[in-house]
């Protein structure tokens, strides 16, 4: 199985984070911003060349990360779905537990650091002390023989500013 993990894209710099803070809504329901769309939406069409198309986007329930995984079904034209697994805090054997269930060969990712940076560790060496961080708007791939501790093999790994240059190739 193909497993596309990434991060969701900018939602604001820290003075916007604060901001969010001060309205005394939870973090969870903190959207993107207008510039993180933007930039999502251009790595969006870099991920389409890299990938093409995907059998299901998963998503973590927090706004920024379900607004960035709308942005890649779009794009990738994927049906959507929501797991509290890809929340932040989720163990990586609850993920594993769901994607065992799974009959997609092609399903992203979409959620949170550190969260994710542990995912890919777990996944690929079965340690869950990460190897990688990904940037905001970053994306792997995983070729995950097993869903299962050092079950996956990473492919590739790019940065939101690759994704775009591949979309203006």
């Amino acid at each position: 199985m193909n497993l596309l993990i990434v991060r969701h894209a900018p939602a604001g710099d820290a003075k916007e984070k604060k901001a969010w803070a001060r309205t005394g809504k939870p973090d969870s329901e903190r959207p993107l911003s207008a510039l993180g769309r933007e930039k999502m939406k251009e790595a969006a069409l870099g991920l389409a060349e890299e990938v093409g198309k995907l059998d299901l986007v998963a998503t973590s329930p927090y706004a920024r990360a379900f607004e960035t995984a709308v942005i890649v079904r779009k794009r990738l034209r994927a049906p959507l779905e929501e797991t509290d697994t890809l929340a932040p805090g989720a163990k990586p054997a609850a993920f594993a537990a769901w994607l065992k269930k799974r009959t997609e060969r092609s399903i992203a990712a979409v959620g949170h650091e550190p969260h994710l940076g542990t995912l890919i560790a777990w996944l690929c060496t079965g340690s869950s002390v990460p190897f990688t961080e990904l940037k905001k708007g970053q994306a792997c791939l995983l070729d995950v023989r097993e869903p299962a501790p050092g079950g996956a093999r990473l492919v590739w790994s790019l940065a939101p500013a690759q994704l775009r240059a591949l979309a203006r190739r």
